[in-house]
Order: C-alpha cells, then structure tokens, then sequence
C-alpha cells in the first residue's frame, strides 16, 4: 500500500512499524511533524492509553522538557531493552550531544533523528547540511561513532529508519537519521511495509529485573585502572566490525565518468537532475551518493581511471569534502561547490561547475 507522507512523517511511520516503544522529543523547527505524528499514534506517558483508536503504537511518547531531558529518557528506556528514539534539529541536537555520548559508552541502541537547519548558532529554519562533522566525528567527548544514514527520498527516510533499529539493537550502537529541512517536508508517496516486524525481545544485557540472575549494570563510568580503556577497546573492536559490514552507496554512470559528482541526501537528488542535463547533452558525468555517512564508503573512489575527477556536492562549505579527499588519497582531483545557511546549489551552478572542469 502506498500513501503520502512528508519525510518526517515517514520517519515516524518507519519508526512505529520497526517496533519503537518509546519516543522522548522536544519541539524544533524543520522536524516537529515527527514529533506531531508520535504523539498521535503513540499513547501519553500520563494515560498510558492510546487516544486515536485502532491500529496504533503500543509505546509510550513523551514530549520532554527539553532536548536533554529527552535524550536522558531515551539512556533510560533504552537501558530497560526498549526500542527508544528521538528526533530534533541542529541546535537541540546539539543540546544532547552529552547524552548520546554517554549511550554510546554504555554500548546501548538508540535511534536519534537530525532534520539538519541552517546554522551556526539558532540560524534559520532553511535546509542545510553543515551537521556533517558532528554526526560523523561524534560530537559529544570521547572515542565513540554513531552510525549515521543519509535518506534522500521520503520512501529512503521510512525505510532507513527501519534499519537503523535493526543495526543499533545488531551492534548496540547509537543510530543517526540525519535529514535536512527540504527533505523532512517534502511529501512523496511511500510504499509501506505490509511484513510484521519482529522484534527480538532477547536482550540479556538490558536492565529488566534480575530475579533469578546475576544483575547486569550498564555504565560508562570506569574508574579503575585500565578499565575505561578496555571498554574503549572493545568499542574500537565493534566500530571495526561495522565499517567492514555496514557501508552503503549509491553509485551511477561510474564506469565511463570523466567527472563524478559526489552528493547525499538532497543534494544528490539536485546532482541527478544535473547529470540528466549533462548526459543528455553528450557528458560523460556520475554520481557517488554515499548512504551511510559513517562508516564512510571507501570502495566506490577505487576507480582505476586515472583521468577522473571529483566534484563534491554540500549545503555546506566543505565537510564531507574531507572525507572524499581521505578516499580519493591524493589519488585524483577534488572539486568543491556547496553553499550553507539556506544557500542550495542549484542545477544550473552544478552544470557551470562541471563544464568548467570538463
């Protein structure tokens, strides 16, 4: 079945059919329809009923008193084995970045959604996509990675957000959704899942009683010698697993390209569109849209054409840039075009650009 949904509409659909049980959230501009939609489909933590009748959450939702209240009360829920999620944009997710810090030392699953506005400091409520070292480089203290999923449709950011439960519950790792404004408004059609998920309940570690075992105790609070490394070690040990595992791409026209557009998220869906132009027009132009943002994907700039180029693509002034130039290896020429604070190269600029490098 298919229905019409914007992307954070979506993004809160996925989350309810991947089994989200507890949603915590504080309202922000571009992503309060996420927040908005759970609300309506989850029960109140004050009732505990559900209030829109069949075919609703049996989860808890929660509007929080602030970003890093809600961030807290996800640790919580998610330290007890629930499937636990919040959502926010640019600023507030700032606010939380102590929190996700301390989910990640904890080794728990989370799922914590970015609808990235413009910035630095409150900005505007315009698209951007300037959170880039934040969600990559973790923005919080400490040696930990997020997981980070970059959708660039409203049927990516449903189905993304699917499996973002599904990898933080596999590697007991903190998930990012990272979207920006355009996305998270924009309305497509959704083509829903009609399989019942199954969420396994099987979580030894979580904090659900202990009558009958040893108690388990969930931390990231290692005072003896040696011990904060050792658990900093095994993190290392599961960051390796997934970036062996876990990287995900996109990749268009790349065998005969003399320039290769790299862009996520929007941006790739503008490059598309300039490509169709320039292909149509007898250049030799593709695309690398990297889909997971970390771990980042290496393989697709292990192109042996020593004549190909590199245009990245950013509602930024260069962040993911630097990725791009750590997997080219000064192997090959890296072009940049990108705008921020509202700024959004347009297909026009994107097409100049690319003559000027042809």
């Amino acid at each position: 079945m298919k229905i019409l949904l914007s992307g954070n509409e979506a993004i809160a659909q996925g989350a309810i059919q991947a089994g989200c049980s507890f949603y915590a959230g504080y309202p922000i501009t571009p992503q309060n329809e996420i927040i908005a939609y759970m609300a309506k489909h989850m029960p109140s933590s004050r009732t505990g009923v559900c209030r829109t009748g069949k075919g609703q959450s049996q989860g808890v939702f929660i509007q929080a008193e602030s970003e890093l209240a809600a961030i807290n009360m996800v640790y919580g829920a998610s330290a007890a084995g629930a499937r636990a999620m919040t959502s926010s944009s640019s600023p507030g997710i700032s606010l939380m970045q102590e929190g996700i810090s301390y989910i990640a030392g904890s080794q728990l699953p989370a799922v914590i959604v970015n609808i990235m506005r413009g910035g630095p400091g409150l900005g505007n409520i315009a698209p951007a996509q300037s959170d880039y070292f934040q969600a990559t480089r973790s923005g919080g203290h400490g040696d930990y990675h997020l997981i980070v999923l970059a959708p660039a449709c409203v049927q990516e950011a449903y189905d993304l957000t699917q499996t973002g439960f599904d990898l933080a519950d596999r590697y007991r790792v903190p998930v990012m959704i990272l979207g920006d404004g355009i996305l998270g408004q924009m309305m497509e059609p959704v083509q829903l899942s009609t399989k019942k998920i199954k969420v396994s309940l099987a979580k030894s570690w979580a904090l659900d009683g202990c009558q009958g075992r040893k108690p388990n105790i969930i931390k990231s609070f290692f005072l003896r010698e040696g011990a904060l490394e050792d658990a900093n070690l095994k993190l290392q040990k599961n960051y390796a697993i997934i970036q062996q595992k876990e990287t995900r791409y996109e990749g268009l026209f790349l065998s005969d390209a003399k320039v290769i557009l790299v862009a996520y998220g929007t941006m790739a869906r503008i490059a598309k569109s300039a490509i169709s132009q320039l292909r149509s027009a007898g250049k030799k132009i593709g695309l690398i849209r990297p889909i997971s943002l970390w771990p980042f994907p290496q393989q697709p700039f292990s192109i042996k054409n020593s004549r190909v180029k590199y245009l990245v693509l950013e509602m930024s002034y260069g962040q993911m840039l630097e990725d791009v130039r750590l997997a080219v290896g000064g192997r090959r020429e890296v072009e940049f075009l990108g705008r921020s604070g509202g700024g959004v190269p347009s297909e026009e600029q994107i097409i100049n650009k690319v003559k000027k490098i042809l």
